[in-house]
């Protein structure tokens, strides 16, 4: 059933935005790298590594220069084309090909490059890999605006990789362990239509009612971004 959700979903999304991608693509092609799309390793089910399918909206090697693989608010490396289709989650969209070939479920745990997986710890990377990861989730959903946490940790003095590691990953290896415990074709629809609003309105946080005994964070730095009394 999962696998019928995902193919539907994902050949009537790439269907009805096609000109759209069409669009972009040829923007791309004239800007920027002058590449429409790149390929990036990621971790996925059973921990083998796959190739996730991303519009290019950072400069060539991003990942190997300045905060690595980790996107602060204004980063320099974000080109001007891929600063509003990473704002409106446009990138994400050729995932959706992804999903459709079978490499991503339409809801899972996100999957992450090799050194932000290493920053789960050994239990919650057992767990997840058992499951197909997906282009959304219950961590995609809760911290859409992670690179907000990142620049607040940033703005503390704090270092950015241990904040990522100690503070996001740690939170979210709850989140990602619930959605494991908790998936079921009702959950998937939830988290595919929370997402869908939240794209639409940004700062919306109703989904919060919609999942009974959703971990909650520990951290104060997590606390504080999300204005939650610890």
């Amino acid at each position: 059933m999962k696998r019928c959700f995902d193919l539907i979903v994902s050949a009537l999304v790439l269907l009805l935005l096609s000109p759209l991608l069409i669009l972009v693509s040829v923007i791309l092609k004239f800007t920027g790298e002058r590449e429409a799309f790149y390929f990036q390793e990621r971790i996925g089910l059973h921990g083998k590594v796959f190739y996730i399918t991303k519009f290019v909206t950072m400069v060539k090697n991003s990942a190997s220069i300045g905060s690595g693989d980790l996107t602060l608010k204004n980063d320099s490396r974000v080109l001007p084309v891929g600063r509003v289709l990473r704002k409106t989650k446009l990138n994400e969209v050729p995932q959706f090909w992804d999903v459709l070939v079978g490499k991503l479920s339409l809801v899972g745990w996100r999957p992450l490059m090799k050194r932000g997986f290493d920053d789960y710890s050994p239990a919650v990377q057992a767990k997840i890999v058992q499951v197909k990861p997906g282009l959304t989730g219950i961590g995609s959903l809760v911290f859409r605006d992670e690179e907000g946490v990142i620049s607040l940790a940033q703005s503390k003095g704090l270092n950015i990789r241990d904040c990522y590691r100690d503070h996001i990953m740690a939170f979210k290896g709850d989140l990602e362990c619930w959605y494991i415990d908790n998936h079921s074709l009702w959950t998937d629809l939830k988290i595919v239509t929370a997402t869908a609003i939240s794209v639409l309105i940004p700062n919306w946080k109703g989904y919060q009612s919609w999942f009974p005994g959703l971990p909650r964070p520990t951290s104060a730095l997590i606390c504080d971004h999300f204005g939650i009394a610890k």
